[in-house]
């Protein structure tokens, strides 16, 4: 069986490993992506944010106490609006269960839109951006990270092993379904290349004013060969974009 979207995550087995796996102190999530993406959100006093995919809005949790003042999580998963419900209580915050593609964005409303490692799973970004862009006030902005088209790019070495040492990179500029092993499950998820990220960013109204690759930092890795080993191959992608 292969899982589309959210629905990984309605599996309770795969809910509970994922979890597990996700809080994990050494995660590359919480070592790697996560604190380049404050860097790029910055400040967030005052400001209304909406967070795509927000999983278990640990994330908005995190902004709600630096000053954002309001919230608003959008998730497709059922088990997840559970926990992020739980991680929310007694905050201005609240979680919409609903998909990406179906969220009623309401125009000039927010001063920030985030989302982390979830528009990969989506088959159709050009709308999306162009409902984001129209989403923010003046000055806002769209900040995101996605799974590095590399890996995207190299699912035969993750069929290989999920522990990986060497990377397969193939097929590119085929941008389309990939279907990746992970948590011992078959999960659909979409190929795109950097150009074709930046490309539509463009055309939905963008600028984009950075770009990382999520390069690791040896003080937020406790093993040195664990350090040696993220630094073969980039896992994040991450834009920071201002409405034009």
């Amino acid at each position: 069986m292969e899982y589309r979207g959210a629905s990984a995550y309605n599996d309770d087995e795969f809910f509970k490993n994922y979890i597990t796996r996700r809080n994990r102190e050494e995660s590359p999530n919480n070592i790697i992506e996560k604190p380049i993406l404050l860097e790029l959100i910055g400040n967030v006093e005052g400001k209304k944010v909406l967070d795509l995919g927000c999983g278990d809005a640990k994330f908005g949790s995190e902004l709600l106490k630096k000053g954002c003042i309001s919230y608003d999580g959008v998730e497709g998963s059922e088990n997840m609006v559970r926990e992020a419900t739980k991680n929310l209580n007694g905050t201005e915050g609240q979680v919409h269960l609903a998909s990406m593609e179906t969220w009623n964005f309401e125009a000039d409303n927010y001063d920030l839109v985030v989302s982390r490692l979830a528009l990969h799973y989506l088959e159709e970004l050009k709308v999306l951006f162009k409902k984001v862009h129209k989403s923010l006030t003046d000055n806002g902005k769209f900040i995101f990270s996605v799974q590095h088209p590399v890996l995207t790019s190299s699912t035969k070495s993750a069929a290989a092993s999920s522990s990986k040492t060497d990377w397969i990179v193939d097929d590119y500029f085929n941008s389309g379904v990939r279907i990746e092993p992970w948590i011992d499950k078959k999960v659909v998820k979409y190929h795109r290349t950097i150009e074709e990220y930046y490309q539509l960013l463009k055309q939905a109204g963008f600028m984009i004013e950075d770009m990382r690759e999520g390069t690791p930092r040896p003080e937020k890795i406790k093993s040195e060969s664990e350090y040696n080993r993220r630094m073969r191959i980039p896992l994040f992608l991450m834009f920071s974009c201002k409405g034009d």
